[in-house]
């Protein structure tokens, strides 16, 4: 049978994720005879989870051809070198996930073996310390990973923060200027399935335009109008193992210093987050409606801000979860449209990334072989899961008293995060599953964070003396303090590389 190429794709919904879509398919594809069309309504504010971010968003600029100093001037971009968790463990705690790794291993051991060796025989010198992105995030410093590192403590790499709104606007322009991405304005009023294959044929406007197209991409967030409402795609709902279900989201003016990390701080009821911008800081806070009310919620938020409010209050209800099948048919959904986990991890991005690198990998032609979308359908839930059972770890390991983190040391956990955490307890070993998103530095960190230990050190680590050991400690410290010696103010970076213009445009306040 010939092949029936797809030649037409219709994205609905602009916002983070549509635009993200039609800038790397447009680029993808740029050889092929396929019109790509954006449709969004101008009356829908987007939501624009996620004003953090993960390294893999820097692949992404690579992808479509433009620079990390690019979108940081267009979008009010600042540093993350990782996250710092407060009051997580227990209140007056903090600890830090960053974007690199511990130590240098020896010998295929890995660093954090001989450093608990070392912990057993009475150093009490914090893991962190031999992270490097970790103590220059801690000084308000950035600094580069090298291109070629000379060993494993140069080995760290970077995200950032950004305006969604103004994100998305860039893209905007970007694709429709340069990508030839053809937009249209409008409001969809329904979709027309066709009645022998129950594929969608098109999609109506609410001024009685249609449009139709070979593949749909459907980026209309929550409402999810084609996968959810159209195609009856169900929803597999895991609030009951993640318990924060609304946010609350209010930008402010700067009252601390402009910090190279995100900052998350745990709260009787969820958790806050501190996002900082050129020219604002973005704050939220999520938490469990069970356990406090959308007004108590607010007014905590407005108590914590360190500045002026720049916004009212903006609410988010949500359930944690993903719809069963992403890819139906001929659609393939993105963003909230496919599925949400909290922004705890600042993940929303990089799972809208990994949706259309995913298309792309398995992109089909007309006829839309099932097993393209089986194959998608199988890591799409994996990746979902995987990064879900990430998360709950940060609520298991809590020992907060409050009733919300008692409940969720109770949980029942899945059995591949009880896995993770069997395996770790009892050897300090790291396993790593099939499309994890998250790896052993980042498992390593949080385990770190709540004083989670194997009662013992990996025998292999016993290659080195403890005596030996102290003196590679001590120079592997002093070589992480003379990089840190080398790096810039966060500010000073920020001025020299990328800073934006000082009054932008106005755009979405994302939650």
């Amino acid at each position: 049978m010939a092949n029936e190429p797809i030649r037409s794709i219709l994205i609905v919904g602009g916002g983070t994720a549509g635009w993200m879509a039609a800038n790397l398919l447009a680029t993808r594809l740029r050889r092929l005879p396929i019109e790509i069309t954006l449709v969004e309504s101008p009356d829908i504010r987007t939501v624009g989870v996620g004003e953090a971010t993960v390294p893999a968003i820097r692949d992404y600029f690579r992808a479509i051809g433009v620079t990390e100093a690019e979108v940081m001037r267009a979008s009010q971009g600042t540093v993350k070198l990782g996250i710092e968790f407060r009051d997580w463990r227990a209140p007056g705690t903090s600890f830090f996930h960053p974007f690199g790794r511990y130590g240098v291993d020896a010998f295929s051991v890995p660093f954090h073996q001989y450093w608990l060796k070392r912990r057993m025989a009475g150093d009490e010198t914090p893991l962190s310390a031999y992270c490097l992105p970790t103590q220059a995030a801690m000084r308000n410093l950035m600094l580069l990973p090298p291109e070629q590192p000379a060993n494993d403590l140069g080995v760290f790499d970077w995200a950032i923060h950004f305006d969604a709104g103004l994100f998305a606007r860039f893209l905007s322009q970007r694709a429709q200027d340069d990508l030839g991405v053809r937009h249209v304005e409008g409001t969809i009023s329904g979709a027309k399935r066709d009645t022998e294959n129950g594929r969608i044929a098109s999609v109506s406007l609410s001024d009685g335009r249609t449009l139709d197209a070979d593949l749909f991409i459907d980026c209309s967030g929550f409402r999810s109008l084609l996968l959810g409402q159209t195609l009856e795609v169900p929803y597999e709902d895991w609030t009951h193992l993640l318990p924060c279900d609304r946010a609350v989201a209010m930008p402010c003016t700067h009252g601390d210093e402009l910090t190279p990390y995100t900052r998350s701080t745990a709260l009787p009821a969820g958790w806050q987050w501190r996002i900082p911008l050129q020219h604002r800081v973005g704050n939220g806070y999520v938490y469990s409606s069970r356990h406090i009310s959308d007004d108590e919620a607010t007014a905590t938020l407005i108590t914590n801000l360190e500045g002026e409010a720049l916004a009212e209050p903006n609410m988010l209800r949500f359930r944690t979860g993903h719809r069963t099948r992403v890819w139906e048919k001929n659609c393939v959904a993105l963003g909230l449209a496919a599925g949400f986990l909290e922004p705890l991890e600042s993940t929303s991005i990089v799972l809208i990334q990994s949706g259309i690198e995913r298309l792309l990998a398995h992109f089909p032609d007309r006829d839309f072989d099932p097993t393209l979308a089986d194959e998608f359908n199988r890591i799409t839930a994996l990746e979902y899961a995987r990064i879900r059972d990430f998360l709950l770890l940060h609520y298991w390991g809590g020992q907060r008293n409050e009733p919300m983190w008692r409940e969720c040391r109770a949980l029942d956990l899945p059995e591949t995060l009880a896995q993770r955490i069997r395996t770790f307890k009892g050897s300090g070993k790291l396993p790593r599953f099939e499309w994890d998103s998250f790896q052993p530095p980042s498992w390593l960190s949080m385990f770190a964070g709540f004083d989670i230990w194997p009662p013992r050190h990996d025998p292999l680590a016993d290659q080195f003396s403890t005596e030996e050991l102290a003196g590679t400690f001590g120079q592997i410290r002093e070589a992480i303090g003379r990089a840190v010696a080398l790096a810039s103010p966060h500010a000073d970076f920020i001025a020299d590389t990328c800073a934006a213009p000082s009054s932008p445009q106005p755009a979405a306040v994302p939650v």
